[in-house]
């Protein structure tokens, strides 16, 4: 622990409020919140820690802090600073799932359709169900009792679907507003959970059309009454009332925690979500933090009523979600809220190892590996690695490695602008003085640590660049490779010496990976130009051949030798002006 952060920590207030825990580049890592400042933040710079809160403690370098009038102040300021810093340490639902609704719509003549936004426009929003292939089972199913329109636009003549009955027609016939009101009313007590009743009111009229012996107004029925069974009833009732409710359960072992949600619509469970993630703090705070960000997006519905175990704080959880919770105490509900903790457990018990084994071949690794190098723990890895074919089309490419895991949306490609022929060398300069560069000039994170895919030579010129240009201090690996093309030795220091590494280690693995990434990236990316580059050499300086004109003769003759065989008669034929084919002829033959 640092001097800076010993007299910060004697300064704490007595009071609640966030806290803002930083690394030695000042990114925000970690957002907490605490009844008690003082208590909360000097728990992690004393005592004993399980392994994850130790690497968190390890890269704090200094930290702030926001007092509050209240926890509930202090809850809803932790949520939006962990949505506008995204720190790495914490929870973050990046889950965009969003649950399909059947709405009715609020036009003059109503319609049916599935959607996935709901929004205020005064139609009526039914669901979620647990997946679009439910709800539109559902939807097809009222398509065929309800004659309600189907046509977005209306048009000038009847349709099918009011030839086989389910359309009114309102296109050319009027339709009275009653009419429709029933017809909504109808749907609305469907969806709801009235669709019992509707099943007997058919039951009714196809006894009633038996009667009478029109067989086929009978069969219309019974096909009815058959979609209604199929569609409606193929899942248990949970309850007994309709009411839409979310079901919380969580779990927490070796400082993880694992909620499980049961969506019970309509007196159906019909989906449940699982959510896995490391807890730095209490259980219970961690998880009102949890159902807050639950909620903070579009993609959860927010149902009338939520239940949750007795654990948790019953009026935080209210002001936060400004919705109905409740902590039973015995019958149904009870029931469901024990089930959906028993399933937590069982999830985290069985995923544990998998956690475990995942964590040893990344964050472990990558902590050992900056203890054989005697450097920090590079947390992020920004890897290098040059292509080209004897000088033609040179590009480079970079890959990013955090926590030992790939940051696909930070690799980056580069063209080779300044450099003639096959010199690795000056490629690894020029891409390095770009890179950095503009990492400083746009105050980026730098990394931890540099791995060029390459010897001696190409370290030190990196190296060059780094600390005489740009005046950066930063550890610079080389990777080199064998005869099979596989990860042979990693070289590091001044002078470079080769680092012994364990063969079967998980820090060997670890550059095994990375450059095997790396090496995929930036071939792909030369493949792509050089592709890219023998079928635009030709064509590209043709007047009257764009895009559009090259796939078009790509696609009748399927290469150039075939363009350069072909009379002008064959290029006139798919649709190219004489002039162009004049010009293109000439260009093929040169």
């Amino acid at each position: 622990m640092n001097e800076m952060i010993k007299n910060k920590l004697a300064l704490l207030p007595d009071q609640p409020g966030c806290y803002l825990m930083k690394d030695r580049q000042g990114t925000i890592i970690y957002v907490g919140k605490a009844k008690v400042l003082k208590n909360r933040v000097r728990s992690y710079f004393t005592g004993s820690h399980d392994g994850k809160t130790q690497r968190l403690v390890s890269e704090i370098e200094d930290f702030e802090y926001i007092v509050t009038s209240s926890n509930i102040e202090a809850l809803i300021l932790e949520l939006n600073l962990i949505k506008k810093h995204d720190p790495k340490y914490n929870v973050m639902l990046k889950d965009d799932k969003t649950y399909p609704f059947i709405k009715l719509t609020a036009e003059r003549h109503p319609r049916l359709i599935t959607t996935r936004k709901v929004k205020k426009d005064k139609g009526k929003y039914f669901g979620p169900y647990p997946n679009v292939s439910a709800a539109n089972e559902t939807k097809k199913l009222l398509d065929r009792i309800y004659p309600l329109r189907k046509c977005s636009t209306l048009p000038d003549r009847v349709c099918l679907y009011y030839h086989l009955g389910q359309c009114l027609a309102p296109c050319v016939k009027e339709v009275k507003e009653s009419t429709y009101k029933e017809l909504v009313e109808e749907i609305t007590r469907f969806l709801n959970g009235g669709y019992k009743d509707i099943k007997k009111d058919l039951t009714l009229k196809m006894q009633a059309a038996a009667e009478e012996l029109d067989f086929e107004r009978a069969k219309d029925f019974r096909d009815k009454i058959a979609h209604i069974e199929a569609t409606m009833e193929k899942q248990k009732m949970t309850t007994t009332d309709f009411t839409d409710r979310d079901v919380f359960g969580y779990s927490v072992d070796k400082g993880w925690m694992c909620v499980q949600v049961f969506f019970v619509r309509q007196g159906k469970l019909i989906e449940r979500d699982i959510s896995m993630f490391p807890i730095y703090g209490e259980a219970e705070e961690e998880f009102l933090t949890f159902l807050g960000q639950f909620y903070d997006q579009s993609s959860h519905f927010k149902p009338k009523e939520i239940l949750l175990r007795d654990e948790v704080d019953l009026e935080l959880a209210e002001q936060l979600l400004q919705t109905k919770v409740l902590q039973p105490k015995r019958g149904q509900k009870k029931d469901l809220v024990e089930l959906a903790t028993k399933n937590a457990i069982i999830a985290l018990k069985e995923k544990f190892s998998l956690v475990e084994r995942d964590e040893e071949r990344t964050i472990k690794a990558v902590e050992q590996l900056g203890e054989q190098l005697a450097i920090y723990t590079p947390h992020r890895i920004e890897a290098f690695d040059n292509s080209n074919i004897q000088g033609t089309d040179p590009v480079s490419a970079m890959v990013v490695f955090i926590d030992g895991k790939p940051a696909k949306r930070e690799y980056r490609k580069y063209k080779i602008k300044s450099v003639e022929g096959p010199d690795d060398y000056e490629s690894m300069r020029e891409v390095t003085r770009r890179r950095y560069s503009r990492v400083l000039k746009e105050n980026l994170p730098l990394p931890d640590l540099i791995m060029i895919d390459g010897g001696k030579g190409h370290v030190e010129a990196v190296r060059d660049i780094l600390e005489n240009e740009l005046g950066l201090d930063i550890p610079i690996t080389g990777l080199v490779k064998n005869d099979k093309h596989r990860t042979s030795q990693l070289l590091y220091g001044k002078p470079l010496e080769v680092v012994p590494l364990e063969r079967n280690s998980q820090e060997f693995y670890l550059l095994q990976r990375i450059q095997d990434e790396v090496h995929r990236f930036a071939i792909t990316f030369h493949r792509q130009l050089r592709g890219k580059n023998v079928f635009q050499s030709i064509l590209d300086d043709v007047p009257g051949i764009g895009e559009k004109r090259k796939k078009q003769l790509l696609k009748a003759f399927g290469s150039v030798k075939k363009m350069k065989e072909a009379t002008k008669e064959d290029f006139l034929s798919i649709g190219l002006p004489q002039n162009t084919v004049d010009l293109l002829m000439r260009k093929l033959q040169e």
